[in-house]
């Protein structure tokens, strides 16, 4: 039976970077799990699979541009309001011009102060939120603290920049980050081009498909200090609109209950906000339309 002890001199308790240096984990004390994988398992890593999908490429032959067919997610956005931030998304995946999935999930709790929403080739999206939460995990456990919130930022911009292998294949990953900064007391709103590049939005932002009419929306009713309530209006009306332009955007789905995902990011966490407030913010929303139509 193997016996692990302790490589410091003295007889503290070993620390947590001592831990990760056991047989199953050698030679590794760096507090980044992505580093890790791309050291270790790199199959498991953007970089890794998209050499595996270059093989099967060359390995097949082509039935033309475009032939492999996966389900995107679409518009999703962010809004800063007096407290905090609110994150929303719409629940429809397209797969070339018919609907893939009419629930799929596209905003993320990372950790208990940030959360994430994803636009693009919907399988690579969901792995890479998931595979966020764990580096954040992973790094917390090791160094017994937090990162900042902008430190958090930068770590997503490195996992984005290493998936730009498999922009090349078609399979495009496009976060949107907000965390909520506790040194400054404010919402934070983080959006990325293919490269990794990270900038800040200091109001809102809207990305997918339908991000273009959502920012319009915003554009045209956005105030500073928003209070919570009419941020979240907001978002889940610049979702309704996006909706009406872009076929890639679902709307509230009425008949199967089917409604937009929004998340509440502040000082106090994560509240998820429940498809009953959803709903009843949009009828009202469609009630008011429906009077100006009349």
């Amino acid at each position: 039976m193997h016996c692990w002890r302790s490589s410091r001199p003295d007889n503290n308790p070993p620390l947590a970077i001592d831990i990760m240096k056991l047989p199953f984990l050698p030679n590794h004390d760096d507090p980044s799990f992505f580093d890790f994988l791309t050291q270790h398992h790199p199959a498991l890593t953007p970089t890794g699979r998209s050499g595996f999908l270059q093989a099967q490429a060359s390995a097949e032959p082509m039935r033309g541009a475009g032939s492999m067919s996966v389900p995107h997610a679409t518009t999703v956005l962010a809004i800063k309001y007096q407290q905090g931030v609110v994150i929303a998304g719409d629940r429809r995946a397209t797969e070339g011009f018919q609907i893939a999935e009419r629930r799929i999930e596209k905003v993320f709790k990372i950790d208990e102060y940030s959360a994430m929403a994803i636009a693009g080739a919907a399988g690579p999206c969901i792995e890479m939120a998931k595979l966020f939460q764990v580096e954040l995990e992973h790094y917390e456990k090791l160094e017994g603290v937090q990162l900042s919130c902008e430190g958090k930022a930068n770590k997503l911009g490195q996992m984005v920049k290493a998936n730009l292998p498999m922009v090349f294949q078609g399979l495009v990953v496009m976060p949107l980050y907000v965390g909520y900064d506790l040194k400054r007391a404010e919402g934070r709103i983080f959006k990325y081009d293919l490269a990794g590049g990270r900038y800040e939005e200091s109001d809102y932002h809207a990305i997918g498909s339908g991000g273009k009419d959502a920012r319009n929306t915003m554009r045209e009713h956005f105030l500073k200090g928003l209070a919570e309530p009419d941020a979240l209006k907001l978002s889940l009306l610049a979702l309704y609109n996006a909706a009406d332009d872009d076929v890639g955007t679902g709307g509230p789905d009425l008949v199967r209950g089917i409604y937009p995902t929004a998340k509440i990011v502040n000082a106090t966490g994560i509240t998820d906000v429940s498809d009953q407030q959803i709903r009843g913010i949009y009828d009202g929303l469609i009630a008011t339309r429906r009077s100006k139509e009349n």
